[in-house]
């Protein structure tokens, strides 16, 4: 995978709004990518310097392994989970608007 690419990616999450969250499909989308999985993919590999705890599924779970340090870290900025899970249509960013962030 290239450098623009990952940096396309980096950049919309580091985008994200503290208490706001993204699907790893509105990454993708908002990064010029086909691929929500590649941001998984950029996200494990070089995503400990942003904030990779706001993007979710798109059913608004965590990845397991990651469940408990990902959801301590979004309650901190406000967002209340229900169980282990993020309601997209109250967190997620654009929501507010009815439509997800304009691709950059």
């Amino acid at each position: 995978m290239d450098e623009q690419t990952v940096e396309q990616v980096r950049s919309v999450i580091a985008s994200i709004p503290p208490g706001r969250v993204l699907s790893y499909g509105d990454v993708a989308e908002l990064a010029g990518l086909r691929s929500a999985r590649l941001v998984g993919r950029i996200l494990a590999e070089d995503g400990a310097d942003v904030p990779w705890h706001r993007v979710l599924r798109a059913d608004g779970n965590t990845a397991e392994h990651l469940r408990r340090r990902q959801l301590d870290l979004l309650r901190a900025e406000g967002v209340a989970p229900r169980g282990d899970r993020v309601d997209m249509r109250r967190y997620r960013w654009g929501a507010e608007s009815g439509r997800a962030p304009e691709s950059r």
